[in-house]
């Protein structure tokens, strides 16, 4: 089955879920395309799996990096240490994830917002925790994370391993936008 997912996520990557057939998929991974049903129901389960097995492990690996720190801004500097390293070492199921949501039938996306929402509601809560303890000073808390959360994901598009900064500079130089750009006014 591990084959079936590599092979499925890089042709959907490749050509886009509508594109993609299943006669292709099973012609990867060395299948009959009737034999490829032993191991699928269908081309919507597969994508639904994909991204629904994607969300799982990004919503398992936040709780870890958010446990770490106690402190709201060391909260915040994990998540984006987090969230920078998975969508780099992640790329496929990242771009799967946000592309072919469309894709998706009315009950699978529903399935996957309700996780999306999850892992959002994490991250406001930690701009929450932040503002309450005077850290942190943002209008709206979740509009910040949205804000956020689009910075960072962006990293998928164009940072590249081999490029001028690796991904601990990348880490850096984004830590301290996120963290200043919530910071509260210092005190006189």
């Amino acid at each position: 089955m591990a084959a079936i997912r590599e092979a499925g996520l890089a042709l959907i990557h490749a050509h886009g879920y509508e594109a993609m057939s299943l006669r292709e998929l099973a012609r990867e991974v060395g299948l009959t395309a009737g034999a490829l049903y032993n191991h699928i129901d269908n081309k919507q389960t597969l994508l639904f799996d994909l991204i629904d097995e994607h969300m799982d492990q990004v919503l398992a690996h936040l709780e870890e990096a958010l446990a770490v720190d106690a402190d709201p801004r060391g909260r915040m500097a994990d998540f984006v240490r987090f969230h920078l390293l998975y969508h780099i070492d992640h790329r496929l199921e990242v771009f799967i994830g946000h592309s072919e949501l469309r894709s998706l039938t009315p009950e699978n996306r529903d399935v996957i917002l309700a996780k999306r929402r999850l892992y959002e509601d994490r991250v406001t809560a930690v701009i929450e925790d932040g503002v309450r303890g005077g850290l942190f000073a943002v209008a709206d808390s979740r509009v910040a994370a949205y804000g956020i959360l689009a910075m960072l994901t962006g990293v998928c598009t164009w940072f590249d391993p081999r490029g001028r900064l690796d991904a601990d500079a990348v880490i850096r130089i984004y830590t301290d936008m996120v963290l200043k750009g919530l910071a509260a006014p210092s005190r006189p």
